[in-house]
């Protein structure tokens, strides 16, 4: 996932935020923009190279560090062109790398971790000031990102954090070490959010964690993410709420419940499996087997018949054997995923599963890999073909449809996820307007309503989508402003990271 995310401030002085990785990433760079806004920064026109141009990466990929110093090898003639640029590193690969990355780009003017975000504008200035590096690095959290200054990429669709951090230790993920130990909000602070949030008219919130369904931990109450969701329900005019992700080994029958019988919050789970085989699972520290995870998806399906659920998987981790990889396709077959996010596994560098034995030769791992993408996109059409014939409301979004302008359509996201393409009539929608639409054709990632919309419903988030269309234009390319999803699944999903953030 790559976004470049602008604001609008009060000094000329430009800047840009460039987004990698997973979605803890993207929320993290509203703050940033949010901070930025703060300082008086503006945004970079389109086509400029920026005063102030912050990288904030991601340590999971498996070429993270050489895409990291690519582009900074790209901006080096910038900076000599004008020396007042700036350019600051923050994120995962910052928090690992730390002094490192001064040293093999002595141009970078700030380096700053995952723990202290809201330190960037001092940071900045102190660099200009002193016309050298300046690296600061916690090893704790500094200040919770949700009290900071924000930038939303949506009008009508918000993250809201409610802890940073995990306390697993999956043999795959480098993230932990990185984003330290789990904090959580006290749920009177992420009620307060998300009911400002409504307040400035988004309709959908996405509650946010590595591993959600441990929220309550710090606080000792074993049941509290399910008790937030239901506080969730009671919020007026929020309309749709989701989380991602939680962790098979937490998750719990009241989390259940609180679904099916909360009327906003959607019947839709993104459960990681990232392997079906039982001894992959002990060899990767997941504190889950097989049946119980089939089981928690029995009981999904139990209290919401109408669930879609989605996973992770990880194929060719070291030591897996065909009969292992049999073993996560027979898991796939049973669990009916709406769709699935499927990575090669790599070698993450820092690591316990970098230096196991047995690790499987690439090409090994491409042709499983490519036999559960032809597995996956078998049963997603299929779970997909069940839609035709279905009347869906949508929750119109900018930006979701690569195709669009081509097709004359518009897309949005039906209560469950699924992606979802129409044929707006006379009166157009909005982003963050309401359409309902009968489904007439499905295809392995999306959904398509050809015929007329049946209804429309202009929304408070449309009109607080439109009274941004009135603001001064922010400018940058390649802004992301389209509602919050777990990405888009198939074959492009191998380039994601297994272990991310949010990915637990």
């Amino acid at each position: 996932m790559y976004t470049e995310m602008t604001a609008t401030a009060k000094s000329p002085r430009t800047y840009e935020v460039r987004t990698y990785g997973c979605q803890m990433n993207v929320h993290d760079s509203e703050r940033l923009s949010g901070l930025l806004e703060d300082a008086g920064y503006v945004p970079a026109p389109e086509g400029d190279t920026a005063d102030v141009v912050v990288f904030n990466t991601c340590a999971v990929r498996e070429n993270a560090d050489n895409r990291l110093y690519g582009n900074l090898g790209h901006l080096r003639p910038a900076k000599v062109r004008n020396p007042g640029m700036q350019i600051a590193v923050g994120g995962c690969l910052a928090q690992k790398d730390q002094g490192e990355i001064v040293r093999r780009a002595p141009w970078v003017d700030v380096v700053f971790g995952t723990h202290n975000i809201g330190s960037l504008p001092v940071l900045l200035e102190r660099a200009r000031i002193a016309q050298e590096a300046q690296v600061e690095i916690k090893e704790s959290l500094e200040t919770f990102p949700s009290t900071l200054p924000t930038k939303r990429e949506s009008a009508y669709a918000a993250w809201v954090s409610v802890s940073v951090g995990c306390n697993n230790t999956c043999t795959f993920c480098i993230v932990p070490s990185l984003r330290g130990k789990e904090k959580d909000r006290r749920p009177g602070d992420i009620l307060a959010e998300v009911r400002t949030l409504v307040g400035q008219g988004v309709l959908e919130v996405t509650l946010l964690g590595q591993n959600v369904n441990t929220y309550g931990v710090e606080f000792g109450d074993r049941l509290a993410f399910g008790k937030l969701l239901r506080a969730c329900g009671e919020v007026e005019g929020l309309e749709r709420v989701r989380f991602t992700s939680p962790h098979p080994a937490a998750f719990t029958d009241d989390v259940i419940a609180a679904m099916a019988e909360t009327p906003n919050v959607m019947h839709q789970l993104h459960m990681p499996l990232q392997s079906g085989s039982d001894r992959i699972l002990k060899a990767m520290r997941r504190s889950y087997r097989a049946e119980r995870y089939l089981g928690i998806i029995e009981r999904v399906r139990a209290a919401m018949p109408d669930a879609a659920i989605s996973t992770d998987i990880i194929v060719g981790f070291p030591g897996e054997t065909e009969e292992d990889f049999q073993a996560t396709l027979d898991v796939v077959r049973a669990s009916r995923f709406a769709n699935a996010y499927t990575f090669q596994y790599s070698i993450r560098p820092g690591t316990p599963a970098a230096t196991m034995d047995g690790q499987v030769p690439k090409q090994v791992v491409q042709e499983r890999y490519d036999r559960l993408v032809e597995l996956q996109n078998e049963i997603s059409w299929e779970e997909n073909k069940k839609q035709v014939g279905r009347t869906l409301e949508v929750l119109v979004a900018e930006g979701e449809g690569r195709k669009d302008e081509a097709t004359h359509r518009l897309s949005g996201r039906a209560p469950d996820n699924r992606l979802v393409h129409f044929v707006p009539g006379d009166e157009v929608p909005r982003p963050g307007d309401m359409v309902s639409v009968e489904v007439t054709y499905a295809a392995p990632h999306h959904l398509v309503a050809d015929g007329p919309v049946l209804a429309l419903r202009r929304t408070r988030a449309g009109d607080a989508w439109q009274a941004r269309q009135g603001a001064p234009a922010s400018g940058g390319s390649g802004v992301m402003l389209g509602m919050p999803s777990i990405g888009r699944p198939g074959p492009a999903a191998q380039e994601a990271a297994p272990g991310c953030a949010v990915r637990s």
